[in-house]
């Protein structure tokens, strides 16, 4: 059984050439994320380009993510090269504008904010690589001291308390960047601060019928406030654990991430743990022992991803990067107790109450989940046109390897960020015993089972104008 956590990284100016994409889908690529706070819209839709062609060569199936800016506020660009360097104890001012950026004094872009803040706000810039506490705020300037220094470089993007962002999220940028990423064919949006249920409402409804799934950014407080509610209405979930540390304790995230999780799985939602997971990654050779640990124990808690960002976009070897998580979760998953997810999630009745979640695709997903243990099913084929009930499936974290077959490509590339599932592009057939032998056929030919293997097929009729899965069936493959 292969690697079955999902790998999600993230392409930029170290990993944007076709050879190197086309090198990171080998090394074990699942999700390539597209950061659209940096580069231009047709820079990205090369980035596809290469992407698709990179998964066609290497025979894999690869989701695209675009991660769309939110109200992200920026600092004034840094101009030496090599950034500048702030020390724990120093202090900065901050002033509005967009001027040059330095150790002692910096820009910030947004009209307002400097006026907005608050003697006590905690500031994070570049991802939380330096952390501020404000300790004196004048309409035309504040005054922070530095809590958590290094290196600052660019124009790196700054974090303050979600009460204090005057612009909602989505942003009118980001609705039309969104309907630029459905023409083009993305196949997952992921929506940044979301703060309620109504952003990823408002994301949908521009992003229309049949548009991508939609990723809710868990890096705010009234994120984790209101966290059943957007959960209800995404289709999966990023924890952004730099921007949460800063709005949150920093000692709560671990458990924060833990919650989330839980929830998220219980729900059906894919869930990826970000930020900040191989950082050293980003100059090292190998990673910290403390890093390993992180990503070990996200595997514990059932993440279905795990994401590199700084690691694979400018690091010095965006592979090594992809190579060692790979390794780690792989290693990780060995140690896991995936049996205990199914008595985690409850009763069949209770499981068919979850919002979400139809009745009918409840008991199937519990019900075929049962099955395979009960006659130790060398494979789970899951035949599904949207994919809802492989993630269905998916959240009980079943032993038994979860082969999700469909004849939409876009559901079978969406299907590479739920946790355990291969994802296979099928032909469309006829009928429901059209589709449940050509899966067993497919999966024999793939060399996924072998002759005399025991496997359980969920599927459901074509035919049907409000279709379902429906249909539960142990087959001997012969």
């Amino acid at each position: 059984m292969g690697r079955r956590t999902k790998i999600v990284a993230t392409i930029g100016p170290a990993s944007d050439s076709p050879s190197a994409i086309t090198a990171l889908v080998r090394a074990g690529m699942d999700v390539a994320r597209l950061g659209f706070a940096h580069g231009s819209f047709a820079e990205h839709l090369e980035r596809l380009r290469r992407i698709r062609a990179a998964a066609e060569e290497c025979g894999r199936t690869v989701g695209v993510l675009a991660d769309l800016p939110g109200p992200k506020v920026r600092t004034g660009a840094f101009p030496d090269p090599e950034g500048a360097v702030l020390a724990v104890g120093e202090r900065v001012a901050l002033r509005a504008g967009d001027g040059a950026s330095g150790s002692d004094t910096i820009t910030v872009e947004e009209p307002g904010l400097v006026a907005d803040l608050q003697v006590g706000d905690t500031l994070a810039l570049g991802d939380g690589a330096v952390v501020l506490e404000v300790e004196a705020a004048r309409a035309d300037q504040a005054v922070a001291v530095v809590h958590h220094g290094g290196r600052l470089q660019g124009r790196p993007g700054l974090h303050l308390p979600a009460e204090r962002l005057r612009a909602s999220s989505p942003t009118t940028a980001d609705l039309e960047l969104l309907q630029q990423a459905v023409g083009a064919g993305f196949d997952m949006v992921a929506i940044s601060f979301v703060r309620s249920a109504d952003d990823i409402v408002r994301a949908r409804t521009a992003a229309g019928p049949g548009g991508p799934l939609l990723v809710a950014k868990i890096e705010t407080r009234p994120a984790v406030e209101h966290l059943t509610e957007i959960i209800d209405v995404a289709d999966a979930v990023m924890i952004a654990r730099g921007d949460l540390g800063v709005e949150c304790r920093i000692e709560e995230v671990p458990h924060l991430q833990k919650q989330i999780i839980r929830t998220c799985v219980a729900w059906g939602r894919p869930v990826i743990t970000a930020t900040q997971m191989l950082e050293s990654m980003v100059h090292a050779a190998t990673p910290t022992r403390a890093e390993v640990s992180d990503i070990a124990n996200a595997v514990f808690d059932g993440t279905d991803a795990v994401m590199l960002s700084a690691e694979t976009a400018i690091g010095h070897d965006p592979v090594a990067a992809v190579t060692t998580m790979a390794r780690i979760a792989t290693r990780a998953e060995a140690e896991a107790d995936y049996v205990q997810w199914g008595g985690r999630l409850g009763k069949l009745q209770r499981l068919q109450t979850l919002p979400g979640l139809l009745a009918i695709t409840a008991a199937i997903s519990a019900g075929a989940w049962q099955l395979a243990l009960n006659v130790e099913a060398d494979a789970i084929l899951c035949c599904t046109r949207t994919g809802s009930t492989a993630r269905a499936i998916a959240r009980f974290r079943p032993t038994a390897p979860l082969i999700g077959l469909s004849p939409s490509a876009v559901t079978a590339r969406q299907l590479t960020l739920t946790w355990g599932l291969l994802p296979v592009t099928v032909p469309e057939q006829g009928t429901t015993d059209d589709i449940v032998w050509f899966a067993v056929e497919r999966a024999f030919a793939m060399g996924l089972v072998d002759k005399g293997d025991t496997v359980v097929v969920l599927a459901g009729n074509p035919a049907d104008p409000d279709p379902v899965t429906d249909d539960l069936r142990v087959v001997r493959v012969r």
